[in-house]
């Protein structure tokens, strides 16, 4: 049964279509890029997950809007067959559910002024926790919210849970109603919803014995919880509240802590339970741990194993380098990264460069905007590569982290894309995510360059280059 019934779609806001599969069961039933679904079955649909939800029965009607009228659609679906529609947004009520919260170490309330508007938003929507692995508060639900993921099955969820104790997790949220976390994972956990955690770490804050608390009371609650994610809390400069980062003393110790438990719950979960992100290894020049003590947890975005990815991607690459009988260019390359990472990218380049005679140099960037605390390469700006880069030589080729442009628009946090960087420094620009990358810029095999001169239009920077181009275009022989 539709869950609002006495709703009229006449006025109703539904799925704004952008693109239909071609063949697919969308395409015959007739929908066009532009409808607006409303319905499934007559129940009005708020996101995509109503959508995936209701439309898996083998025969639905679908209620949509084109134009002014509303139309009504049967249609037919064999098993596992998908409905082919690409929306607009993921959540049609809403683009994205705000957060409730005023966390001191808020990385929204730390940004510097004047980014793209959509920086400023602050969101804490469960729905994006269930769809792409968002980390939310659960302090926003209300009894619908509560009633989906119930229905719906929604999991599993990824939450931030940061401190158990309810009032400190008042105070650490700065909301005086935020919910008793524990009693929301128990009642997720009768549910048979899986949940995974993490808890970011302010010096002096949430440390020490507030942290073991914590974790042991998340372990009590295995398996509904699934991991427990340690992570470095990041401050900018813009910083105002008084919290500051952790020294690199102060890390070596949180890392030993948590290294410390992972054999215990090994033992009694069959996982570690609780994992330390990348950053504890690299702030305290410690090895990262090999792929298997993650445990087969998805947990990359998170900070979780990508340096170990990264490393291991290298390895096959290396392999990959001995057994190449071509020609490799004798142009010289260089690499731009953030601080935490450079380390590691400087010595993986010395062994690139010795197995490929390359001229290969590690360019790291600082943050001015946002300051030297912050020294993720995902953060980084255009505009202080810019600067930074005028500075020194540069090589013949110029790789940036991809993630920098970890955006639809494939632009930087301050809207500067690759065509704007190839343009300013007058050098073409491949953008990299491990040494594949850099070994495809050397040869001629990357599908993607921006060439210097090329007008960056409206952010719409893609250059694809067909195969039989890719020497002249990069100009490697």
């Amino acid at each position: 049964m539709p869950l609002f019934q006495e709703i009229d779609l006449s006025t109703y806001t539904g799925g704004q279509i952008v693109a239909i599969e071609p063949g697919s069961l969308a395409a015959k039933a007739g929908l066009q890029a532009g409808d607006e679904l409303l319905a499934i079955n007559g129940s009005p649909v708020e996101d995509v997950i109503d959508v995936q939800f209701y439309a898996a029965e083998e025969e639905f009607t679908l209620t949509v809007r084109r134009g002014g009228e509303v139309l009504t659609v049967e249609a037919k679906r064999r098993y596992n067959q998908q409905l082919g529609l690409e929306f607009a947004h993921p959540t049609f009520d809403t683009d994205i559910r705000r957060c409730n919260n005023l966390c001191e170490f808020c990385f929204v309330l730390q940004m510097a002024p004047r980014f793209r508007r959509t920086l400023y938003i602050k969101d804490d929507d469960y729905r994006y926790s269930f769809l792409f692995g968002h980390y939310v508060t659960l302090t926003n639900l209300n009894e619908h919210d509560w009633w989906r993921i119930e229905a719906m099955h929604l999991s599993p969820l990824y939450v931030s849970v940061h401190v158990t104790d309810w009032e400190a997790r008042r105070r650490y949220l700065r909301n005086k109603t935020a919910p008793d976390i524990l009693e929301q994972l128990r009642w997720l956990g009768e549910r048979g919803i899986e949940v995974h955690t993490q808890i970011v770490v302010t010096p002096g804050v949430n440390d020490g014995r507030l942290l073991e608390q914590s974790i042991y009371d998340l372990a009590e609650l295995w398996p509904t919880v699934q991991s427990v994610s340690v992570v470095p809390v990041g401050l900018t400069k813009q910083h105002k509240y008084g919290m500051r980062t952790h020294t690199k003393e102060e890390a070596a110790v949180t890392l030993d802590y948590v290294e410390s438990l992972q054999p215990k719950f090994l033992d009694a979960f069959g996982v570690r339970f609780v994992y330390p992100t990348d950053e504890w290894y690299l702030v305290t020049d410690r090895t990262v741990p090999e792929l298997d003590a993650y445990d087969g947890q998805e947990l990359h975005e998170n900070g979780l194993g990508m340096v170990r990815n990264f490393l291991d991607e290298w390895e096959e690459v290396q392999a990959e380098i001995g057994a190449w009988e071509g020609e490799v260019s004798e142009k010289s390359l260089t690499l731009v990264t953030g601080a935490l990472f450079a380390p590691t990218l400087r010595e993986t380049a010395v062994q690139f460069q010795n197995l490929t005679g390359t001229k290969l140099a590690v360019r790291e960037i600082k943050n001015e905007k946002l300051g030297g605390t912050i020294t993720t390469a995902g953060l980084l700006m255009g505009a202080d590569v810019l600067a930074q880069m005028q500075t020194t030589e540069l090589g013949d080729l110029i790789l940036l982290p991809r993630v920098m442009f970890d955006h639809p628009d494939r632009i930087a946090l301050d809207d500067l894309s690759p065509q704007d960087i190839a343009n300013q420094l007058g050098k073409p620009v491949v953008l990299a995510d491990t040494m594949g990358d850099v070994w495809d810029a050397l040869i001629g095999a990357s599908q993607v360059v921006y060439q210097p001169g090329t007008p960056a239009g409206d952010h719409i920077p893609l250059k694809l280059i067909p195969p039989d181009e890719l020497d002249n275009n990069t100009h490697f022989s």
